[in-house]
């Protein structure tokens, strides 16, 4: 098979190429630089050159290929648009990578009881509308002859194996503990994000191409966990000992960034029982605490 990329050389995208490759799949990949183009060809992908708003290409590479993977920006409306128009009528796969942030709510680090399936209805907040309608647009193409197929994965974590190995939400609760000399948690850090093995979440792409249905939606997780004890977890890595600290959510904001309400102040809650009843996916990688003490984030942000 024929795969398109967008994403190829980022942290999800470049773990489901290398899946891919290993799996005798040929891998066309987006490049929106010279450098990497060169990235990508080294670890034999095809390099298409291109930005994510350009049409024309979107739509011609559709052509050439048997499927295509958007890894590249779950909130990027006119990638969908495209790739949606170019495979239209050809019965050809999609799948679309988004995220469980959509179920996020402001919650500034308390507890929620809420758990969701991929049937629960919700409301997103605002910051997470777009994302939602680009999803469900995707899975509404299955009318129009195409195979989408929408995955959300909850909070990645370990060591990728493309081009660029490094998640996103754990290192920067790493940098601020080392900066702060504390680790710090939005509110009480009560709150339960789902997590995920970067490993686990490339390994789901290739039963998802085999045997996802039409018009289908997948939540990843293999646990749970509240943030005070990720950050509780960091603080022990970094030889700071057990003590946490509570982060006002407008000090988290100026410290993380905007997106800290929802990437770390919220709850994010799912199960993933249809990904292993319908895909027959068996997650094995080792557990966020694990990888955060003694693996990949040990090693690369261990103390010095």
């Amino acid at each position: 098979m024929k795969v398109f990329l967008t994403g190829a050389t980022g942290y999800i995208g470049g773990s489901v190429a290398t899946k891919l490759l290993d799996a005798g799949h040929e891998v066309i990949g987006l490049a929106r630089s010279d450098d990497a183009a060169a990235a990508l060809k080294k670890r034999g992908i095809e390099p298409l050159a291109g930005e994510l708003n350009l049409y024309t290409p979107f739509i011609e590479v559709t052509k050439r290929v048997d499927a295509v993977i958007n890894a590249a920006n779950s909130d990027n409306p006119f990638v969908a648009h495209a790739l949606l128009t170019g495979l239209a009528g050809s019965g050809k796969t999609l799948i679309q990578v988004s995220g469980s942030s959509v179920i996020s709510t402001y919650d500034n680090g308390e507890a929620s009881e809420n758990v969701f399936h991929e049937e629960t209805p919700f409301t997103p907040a605002p910051e997470k509308a777009m994302r939602v309608a680009i999803d469900q647009s995707i899975m509404a193409a299955a009318q129009k002859g195409v195979r989408t197929i929408v995955i959300r994965p909850t909070l990645i974590y370990g060591r990728g194996i493309g081009v660029n190995a490094a998640s996103v939400q754990v290192p920067k609760l790493i940098d601020a503990a080392r900066k702060a000399g504390v680790p710090r948690h939005v509110g009480r850090g009560l709150n339960i994000w789902s997590h995920v093995h970067i490993s686990d979440v490339a390994a789901l792409f290739l039963p998802a191409l085999e045997k996802a249905p039409a018009g289908s939606l997948f939540y990843i997780e293999n646990g749970e966990a509240n943030f005070k004890t990720v950050t509780g977890a960091i603080g022990r890595m970094l030889g700071l000992g057990d003590r946490t600290e509570d982060w006002p959510i407008g000090a988290a904001v100026e410290g993380l960034g905007p997106g800290a309400h929802l990437s770390f102040g919220s709850n994010s809650r799912v199960r993933a029982d249809k990904a292993r009843k319908v895909l027959g996916w068996q997650p094995k990688g080792g557990t966020l605490l694990d990888e955060i003490e003694k693996g990949v984030y040990a090693e690369l942000h261990g103390r010095k």
